[in-house]
């Protein structure tokens, strides 16, 4: 069966964005050129242009797309009310993207490290209200006894910090794990120790 347009638009555009997401987290924003993107992603640079306009815009849509998974992420938020799941559920989700994920995590810390020179107003714009949602739901378990009192933001900061951290320093993990990644193993024990510390932080056990 003959795919249609908006399937054949879909899948070029996954590609796209997973190439340059690569690319600009190996070679930073300025170093990245739309020619190696549609090279890497196996499509014309034509039509590359013609699906993002400018590398400026393909940019914008690699960090904005990244925001979307990790919204996906934080929807244990909504669906569950028990801080131990929603928290466990949490931590897993994020630290699966920073292992499968890894160089939209580093473009990510790119971005913002630098102030978002790119995606400053978008990213006020998507970031602040979500993260208050979540910030808010916190709150309610701090005031409803179901956690040791905690600042919610700070709460948020420690776990992307800390999940975030095997994507962004990948290497130097590499490096102390007698230069290998970490094992499927390995890397269970790494989230239940997250997990763990974190939840005991706040009166929980994991």
């Amino acid at each position: 069966m003959a795919r249609t347009q908006d399937e054949i638009r879909q899948t070029n555009v996954k590609k796209i964005l997973l190439a340059a997401e690569q690319l600009f987290a190996e070679k930073g924003y300025a170093g990245a050129s739309m020619g190696e993107i549609a090279q890497l992603a196996d499509i014309p640079k034509s039509n590359v242009h013609y699906y993002f306009s400018t590398k400026k815009t393909l940019y914008q849509e690699v960090l904005l797309a990244l925001l979307e998974i990790w919204k996906q992420d934080a929807l244990c938020f909504e669906l569950y009310d028990d801080p131990r799941v929603v928290l466990s559920t949490y931590i897993r989700a994020k630290m699966n993207h920073s292992r499968y994920r890894a160089h939209g995590s580093k473009i990510w810390a790119a971005e913002v490290m630098q102030g978002a020179p790119i995606l400053k107003e978008r990213l006020r714009d998507n970031l602040y209200e979500w993260a208050k949602l979540k910030e808010s739901k916190i709150r309610e378990w701090v005031e409803s006894g179901q956690i040791n009192p905690v600042e919610p933001s700070y709460l948020l900061y420690m776990i992307w910090a800390s999940t975030q951290h095997y994507a962004d320093f990948d290497y130097q993990i590499y490096l102390l794990n007698d230069d290998k990644p970490l094992d499927d193993l390995q890397f269970e024990k790494a989230v239940q120790s997250v997990t763990s510390v974190i939840l005991r932080g706040i009166g929980l056990t994991a």
